[in-house]
């Protein structure tokens, strides 16, 4: 559920005070505090600097302040229903199985659901809550895989397929597959360069890598259905801000703006807010659209903070968007996490349905 409050001019607010101008941008701290009161999920200095966004001098990058008409305060209730942190806990062991990193039959995905049928979590949480598990297993695991490169490669030149070996060490195919040609001495240029033209492979290389990639959903190569679906789901998020009359800048406006002035992209969230957006009574500067289930987890909590503090520094704060909701004590400094619940998702239905028919 989602309520459009209200919306006015900046320049008609009746607090009377002006903003003081500044010459740095920015991601310098104000001493003048705004007497906006903030809710869960605010930080005061990043909503501070998306306040002064507006007349901060020299404005932030992609940022002008000529904007015509005058940004407006617009003031949304966005209705949340995050999953409980006992809940990602119980359903974890339920839906992440050793060595199991690939597509899921019909068969497994039925039994998922009939394991977390009595968890206030649904299917697709669940089955995005495994993706975020196998990917941070791969991560903290890899050094460890990489430790035994001789071990896998010796295994392999005396019979093992890559996928046995994937299900022993409990570790993605493709990465397992790499750990074999470092154990064959191989730089990781020419591991890269391979995998990007298995051609080149002998028949017993190619092969595996093959089967590996088929059966890895984590480190496979090729990610684009995967890229796909990502940008499905921000222009559902565009679309819906634009029906609210909400005034942004898209990121791939801001990546030729900066490849033209910087020589390469520096900063550019999914949407530049070009309005004063207060979403549940607090300031938003940008959005961010994320493609998964928000799992309160070490390495994507690391990831996803590592690049809000980017954006934060320029913009200050901000919302990531979750297409499949987020674990109740997942927290980000900066930024206040959304759900999906008032998009239309129609347009990622059927981007599925389209996939599912092409693999038919």
């Amino acid at each position: 559920m989602l309520l459009l409050l209200f919306d006015v001019p900046l320049s008609e607010q009746d607090d009377g005070k002006k903003r003081q101008k500044h010459r740095s941008r920015p991601r310098r701290k104000s001493g003048q505090k705004n007497s906006l009161q903030t809710n869960s999920g605010g930080d005061d200095e990043a909503i501070q600097r998306a306040l002064l966004r507006f007349t901060v001098d020299p404005p932030p990058m992609g940022f002008s302040q000529d904007i015509d008409p005058p940004a407006r305060i617009v003031n949304i209730k966005w209705k949340l229903n995050a999953v409980k942190k006992s809940v990602q806990t119980k359903a974890s062991p339920l839906v992440c199985s050793p060595g199991e990193f690939g597509f899921l039959p019909e068969e497994r995905v039925q039994q998922i659901a009939d394991k977390i049928k009595n968890l206030e979590i649904s299917l697709e949480q669940s089955l995005s809550l495994r993706s975020a598990l196998n990917q941070e297993k791969s991560v903290y695991s890899h050094g460890r895989l990489m430790s035994r490169a001789n071990e896998l490669k010796r295994r392999y030149d005396g019979g093992d397929s890559v996928l046995s070996l994937s299900t022993r060490f409990d570790a993605p195919p493709v990465n397992v597959f790499r750990a074999i040609l470092t154990g064959r001495g191989w730089s990781k240029n020419k591991i890269k360069e391979t995998l990007k033209a298995p051609s080149k492979m002998n028949e017993k290389d190619r092969e595996q890598f093959q089967l590996a990639e088929s059966a890895d959903r984590v480190s496979s190569v090729n990610q684009s259905e995967t890229q796909n679906a990502a940008e499905v789901f921000e222009d559902i998020l565009c679309d819906y801000f634009t029906s609210l009359n909400i005034r942004f800048r898209r990121q791939e406006d801001l990546l030729d703006e900066q490849k033209k002035s910087e020589g390469r992209a520096i900063i550019t969230p999914d949407l530049l807010l070009l309005d004063d957006v207060r979403i549940n009574g607090i300031p938003c500067a940008w959005i961010d659209a994320k493609h998964f289930f928000g799992a309160d987890l070490r390495f994507p909590k690391k990831k996803t903070q590592k690049q809000v503090d980017r954006y934060v520094n320029e913009y200050g704060q901000g919302a990531i968007v979750y297409r499949h909701g987020f674990c109740d004590t997942l927290k980000l400094k900066g930024a206040i996490l959304l759900d999906s619940s008032p998009l239309d998702l129609e347009p990622l239905a059927t981007f599925h349905e389209s996939i599912r028919i092409k693999l038919e």
